[in-house]
């Protein structure tokens, strides 16, 4: 497993180091939805990553945010976001990251999330713990609800769609210290698995946006289940992760709602 690590955090690193290099330039943006950017730095991204597992695991499996790949049907998976948070990015905002993660038979079982320009390398490998620049993680022991700090998102289809977490965000602002949205769900987990953010919740996301964090929580101590405190996995609609304290007050929080598959 620690090959594939290190082909994931080689590959994490390049594709930062090409979002340093082009963030204050002048960016070739275009629109896959009213207000969901892709850049030419998300694709050039992708094309380093992907080159660099290809390279090493041709069978292998690629599911990314930005290109299709043909299917091999393979055991192994890669599951990429070239570039978590091209809105800020586009905007100049250093709030951004690479995740990739490897899923083998169904199961998350590496994630790298690099935090660019903070140069923080986020990385996990199922059962044995979460890290960050080599140093071990945990979550925090925040307790109650209302003395944590939450994060969360909003999808891109707000306006349009009554499923736009707003009336949550309202009620877990009121109800916890403060609540921050600041447009990359990948280093939202990242923060819970560090401890900074107490829980996470968002609805809407791909495998992408939360592989890799999922498993980092996960192997910080915290837990990761659906928004109805069931069984969690990337393909489904809504997620909240959290240090396991506040969990069952979110959940209260954010009442029944269960699991949602993305199609």
């Amino acid at each position: 497993m620690r090959e594939y690590l290190d082909t994931a955090v080689s590959a994490a690193m390049a594709a930062g180091a090409l979002q340093r290099e082009r963030l204050w330039l002048v960016h070739d943006i275009a629109f896959k939805g009213e207000c969901d950017l892709v850049t030419e730095v998300d694709r050039g991204c992708e094309e380093l990553i992907v080159a660099a597992i290809q390279v090493r695991y041709p069978d292998h499996d690629i599911l990314a945010e930005e290109n299709v790949y043909t299917p091999r049907n393979s055991s192994y998976r890669w599951v990429i976001d070239p570039l978590d948070g091209t809105t800020n990015y586009a905007h100049g905002f250093p709030w951004f990251a690479v995740s990739i993660a490897l899923e083998i038979d169904g199961v998350v079982r590496a994630g790298v999330v690099f935090h660019t320009m903070m140069n923080e390398l986020f990385t996990a490998v199922r059962g044995e713990g979460a890290f960050l620049n080599g140093e071990r993680i945990h979550v925090s022991s925040r307790t109650p609800l209302k003395s944590a700090l939450l994060a969360t998102g909003f999808p891109y289809d707000k306006s349009s769609d009554n499923e736009n977490n707003f009336a949550n965000f309202e009620r877990f602002q009121m109800g916890s210290r403060a609540v921050r949205r600041a447009g990359s769900a990948a280093l939202d987990l990242a923060c819970v698995a560090a401890g900074r953010f107490d829980g996470f919740w968002e609805c809407k996301l791909k495998p992408w946006d939360v592989a890799a964090g999922m498993l980092l929580v996960e192997e910080a101590g915290g837990r990761v289940t659906n928004h109805g405190g069931g069984p969690y996995s990337i393909r489904h609609h809504r997620i909240l992760a959290s240090n396991g304290l506040i969990h069952d007050e979110m959940t209260a929080m954010l009442g029944v709602e269960g699991n949602s598959y993305l199609p």
